[in-house]
């Protein structure tokens, strides 16, 4: 498969460059997060408090297995929890090259330190957090990657540009 997966934490600008590598790669563009809430009727917060975050995960592994299973190829924007089952992180590189947005701590505060629907989020000490949850997830990023871009210097235009470039003609 020659379609792209984007992963990397919450605010890392995942949803945004794929908006736009689909429309300059003539893609069809799926936000995992987005397509859960739609197939299951209610938003992710709304997931996480009556059914859990377990129960979630695996709403993700099962959209997961039906994308790869389709033959066409996607851009796929992943919610910045699904790379952490090993499963996920397979089921991810059969539906193309994973392309891990790293995001530095302050810049990811910055973007999210407003927004109220992010359910993992919910403490007071939102710096913290993500200082823990990055700290925990960056290295299992780092391993489901095939490409590791640093974003914070970098505008989601110059971030499409450039894995539009490393992807040659296979992506465009």
């Amino acid at each position: 498969m020659s379609g792209i997966v984007l992963i990397g934490y919450m605010g890392c600008g995942k949803s945004t460059v794929a908006k736009l590598l689909a429309r300059r790669c003539g893609k069809k563009l799926l936000d995992a997060d987005r397509e859960i809430e739609k197939e299951q009727g209610r938003t992710i917060s709304d997931i996480f408090s009556s059914l859990g975050e377990e129960a979630f995960r695996n709403m993700e592994t099962e959209y997961l297995r039906k994308i790869a299973a389709m033959e066409e190829d996607v851009i796929l924007s992943t919610g910045g929890g699904m790379p952490l089952r090993k499963e996920n992180a397979e089921l991810m590189k059969n539906i193309g090259k994973v392309i891990y947005l790293k995001t530095g701590e302050d810049v990811i505060f910055d973007r999210v330190e407003k927004d109220t629907s992010r359910p993992l989020l919910q403490d007071a000490d939102r710096k913290k957090k993500i200082h823990n949850m990055l700290c925990v997830r960056g290295p299992i990023y780092e391993a489901a990657a095939e490409v590791i871009i640093r974003t914070d210097d970098k505008t989601p235009e110059e971030i499409a540009d450039y894995i539009c470039r490393i992807g040659g003609e296979k992506w465009n």
